[in-house]
């Protein structure tokens, strides 16, 4: 089999050449196949979970470290304008020999990554590559703040000893689009997880992985870097990647295409990431073990005030939105309000703790979330409910109904009635898509403090898992969810002080009309005044006339505009698909109809030249 060809990338894309008189040179030590000790041991080359002193995060150049002055992060480090930029003169990675190819614009990672409007939704994917890795033995994931030593920036660390990548898996989870996950029992199915989130959270990430395999054990590095890109006017997105075969327990460059490539892979990671030097790198193999994978996120992004959105500082056992936090006076707060605001509904929009804690329905059994040293313990939402009960619902999927059971379990919270929290928390395959989903109308006080539990398998997650498509199984689900609160609330809202609607109703009713009327005598002799008349009347015709709006609230009239909605809501759905079939056959006929006039212009041109012809031969 020929070779590959090399992939060629200009000068101009400010690689940077380490000193060839150099003894410990990069390229040299491919070149001569030096063997490097995966334990070896180097000052200064391990991650720092504490702020690096200046002498620390000084860059020599010394021992085959790689000093760039390109180094840094980008000018706008505001996730939500890192995309606002002008695109000039670009540098194309050419390939000799090889046909041209379709290109991604480095652009596309920023704006795929938009997907993830909430940072922890972002994380949460992140999560969800470990946890599905508890098949090839992984028992923890573990999320820290580290610092780069080349800046003193913090950086965000995601580490498990799952069955780890091979080479070949290194360059699918770095690809787009590209998923092995073919069971219906993991929690990712596209293969771009990965890239959306990493690029969510901070503008460039490198990847260490080891795997194990019959006969085989190697481990490998990867750099997804938008600074790069940025920096050196890519218009295609390279991913510098190295690999090692550690199975004679020493690390032996595995070379793909030339060692010239294989080197020039290693100066790039070593210019753009947070390392120095290859010892460095392989320092980070350390603690991994003989299988696992760490992703260290870098140049994390700031919000529009220029302070880190991750906040580490206010507390050493947790990460923090820092934009989610109320900042208000607490002193000046009302007590209900901070009462609100301690409750895990309001703490998961600013606590991964909190958060990571619901994150999944089932409790692992031999699986751990390690955040900031600590594990988190998940939290069971129905063991804390008071009151509750099981509601089965029974969905129709597809044009053959199936036989499909959904236990949802509903129930008054703890705090119940003084706290107004409310909603249904929707999980699909084990995994939380939507928290305390409230489906009554605002303003209303029914179902306060009525909170369900259930996993949807049925209905399809958005691609951020943050909700679910708007289908019409989603929409049919919503309504059968609204009159679970509905006939819970009337069968046990008694429970907590409260009364059904109706009842009270009929109950100020009697209350009204079994009420003595008191009568005075007026100045004539036995005749009652007409105004005490009136009065003893007017309560009852008060109350008719909606004096008493509360109490005359007709559910059953609600329900049935609810569901006239829902109704209308499908005959819009089923619009938009003829529209849309209407569009394609009318796009279809102009193409047939431009054809015929294709052919109808030859036939003509043939016809005029036979006529042509014809003239000339009778002459």
């Amino acid at each position: 089999m020929p070779p590959k060809q090399q992939k060629l990338i200009p000068a101009t894309a400010h690689i940077v050449d380490l000193d060839s008189s150099d003894e410990d040179d990069a390229a040299a030590e491919v070149s001569r196949s030096s063997k490097i000790v995966v334990s070896k041991t180097s000052n200064g080359a391990k991650l720092q979970t504490k702020p690096p002193t200046t002498t620390q995060s000084a860059c020599a150049v010394n021992n085959g470290d790689v000093v760039s002055a390109s180094y840094g992060p980008l000018d706008n480090r505001s996730f939500w304008r890192a995309g606002a930029y002008e695109i000039g003169p670009t540098v194309s990675t050419i390939i000799q020999g090889d046909l041209e190819h379709a290109r991604v614009h480095p652009k596309f990672l920023h704006s795929n990554a938009t997907s993830h409007k909430w940072a922890f939704g972002a994380i949460a994917e992140l999560l969800d590559n470990a946890v599905d890795e508890i098949c090839n033995g992984a028992t923890f994931v573990k999320v820290d703040r580290i610092y780069n030593s080349k800046d003193n920036s913090p950086a965000l660390l995601f580490q498990d000893d799952g069955g780890g990548m091979d080479p070949e898996s290194m360059r699918k989870c770095m690809s787009l689009g590209y998923s092995s996950k073919t069971s219906n029992t993991t929690i990712g199915q596209y293969g771009n997880g990965f890239k959306t989130s990493t690029m969510r959270l901070g503008a460039d990430v490198i990847v260490f992985s080891r795997a194990t395999q019959p006969g085989r054990a190697t481990q490998s590095v990867g750099l997804l870097s938008y600074t790069f890109l940025r920096r050196t006017r890519q218009d295609d997105v390279i991913v510098p990647m190295i690999d090692f075969d550690i199975s004679d327990h020493w690390a032996e460059p595995i070379v793909h295409s030339s060692k010239d490539n294989w080197s020039c892979n290693l100066k790039t990671i070593l210019e753009w990431s947070p390392f120095v030097s290859k010892d460095d790198l392989m320092l980070q193999f350390d603690d991994i073990g003989p299988h696992g994978t760490k992703i260290i996120i870098f140049n994390l992004w700031m919000n529009d005030e220029g302070v880190y959105e991750l906040n580490f500082d206010d507390d050493d056992e947790d990460i923090r939105l820092r934009d989610e936090v109320n900042h208000g006076n607490a002193s000046r707060t009302y007590k209900r309000v901070l009462e609100m605001q301690s409750h895990l509904s309001y703490r998961i929009r600013y606590s991964l703790r909190a958060y990571s804690s619901i994150l999944y329905l089932r409790k692992f059994t031999n699986f751990r979330i390690i955040l900031r040293g600590k594990p988190v313990e998940q939290f069971s939402i129905v063991d804390d409910l008071k009151h509750s009960k099981v509601v089965t619902y029974s969905p129709q999927v597809g044009p053959a109904p199936k036989e499909i059971t959904v236990e949802t379990k509903i129930g008054f919270i703890k705090e119940a009635p003084g706290l107004g929290v409310c909603g249904f928390n929707v999980y699909h395959k084990n995994r939380l898509i939507r928290p305390y989903w409230k489906v009554t109308a605002d303003g209303n006080s029914r179902g306060l403090g009525v909170v369900g539990v259930l996993e949807a398998n049925f209905i399809e997650p958005t691609h951020d898992k943050q909700d679910f498509e708007r289908s019409i199984l989603f929409i049919k689900l919503e309504s059968r969810l609204k009159q679970m609160v509905n006939d819970y609330w009337k069968a046990h809202c008694h429970l907590i002080g409260h009364q059904p609607d109706g009842m009270r109703k009929n109950d100020v009713k009697k209350q009204f009309t079994t009420q003595p009327q008191v009568k005075e005598v007026s100045g004539s002799t036995g005749k009652t005044s007409l105004h005490d008349k009136l009065a003893t009347v007017q309560p009852i015709l008060g109350l008719e006339a909606g004096s008493h709006p509360e109490m005359s609230q007709d559910t059953t009239s609600l329900d049935k505009i609810c569901e006239e909605n829902i109704q209308l809501f499908m005959r819009c759905e089923e619009y938009k698909e003829k529209q849309v079939a209407l569009r394609r056959k009318i796009e279809e006929l102009e193409n047939e109809l431009e054809e015929t006039r294709k052919k109808s212009a030859r036939l003509s041109s043939h016809l005029e030249i036979q006529r042509k012809q014809m003239l000339l031969t009778r002459q």
